[in-house]
């Protein structure tokens, strides 16, 4: 078997196990949230675009994270693939509500923290990861966002970005999930 033969095999294995992912974990849609609100990072409403700079949840972003998502957004356009923020910066309060609803969920602090992140760890609080649906879009950026410096950390959160190589350089390993 050829590289190229065995790296389509090992792309098509790898959305295979990410579709099966999504379609377990269903739809996300966020609810209102009591006391946290759109200045926390909330995207009440659904997800927002990419230059929506009046949602603090795209505008507290790292500018460095930003710009390449924007750029990838871009060659993605071009493809008919359109990118959503369902999630970027998010202050330390809405973390933690999140954290406490995935413990509800999930029935314990370990089983949630592969899920949901604690405030102090969560690269979301401050501006460096970011959250990109619809899925369409999460399954071109995996493939094409080392391009851009843009990387999926975790196996079971195809949705979930940061900038962690340097343009045309190579991701690290993903991470089992936010507990590993």
């Amino acid at each position: 078997m050829t590289t190229k033969n065995r790296n389509l095999v090992g792309t098509i294995l790898f959305l295979i196990v990410v579709s099966a992912v999504v379609l377990h974990l269903g739809s996300v849609v966020e609810k209102p949230m009591g006391d946290v609100s759109h200045d926390d990072g909330l995207v009440g409403g659904g997800p927002v675009g990419l230059w929506d700079n009046q949602q603090p949840t795209v505008a507290k972003l790292d500018p460095a994270l930003l710009t390449a998502v924007r750029e990838a957004s871009k060659d993605a356009e071009a493809e008919g693939i359109t990118f959503r923020v369902t999630s970027g910066w998010r202050s330390r309060a809405y973390q933690q509500k999140l954290l406490d609803e995935a413990v509800e969920k999930y029935g314990s602090p370990a089983e949630a923290r592969r899920w949901v992140s604690t405030p102090e760890k969560s690269r979301h609080v401050v501006g460096k990861a970011i959250d990109i649906g619809p899925t369409d879009a999460a399954y071109w950026l995996a493939q094409h966002g080392s391009r851009y410096g843009l990387c999926q950390v975790y196996v079971n959160e195809v949705w979930h970005y940061e900038l962690l190589t340097v343009p045309g350089g190579t991701c690290p390993r993903m991470l089992t999930d936010g507990a590993s």
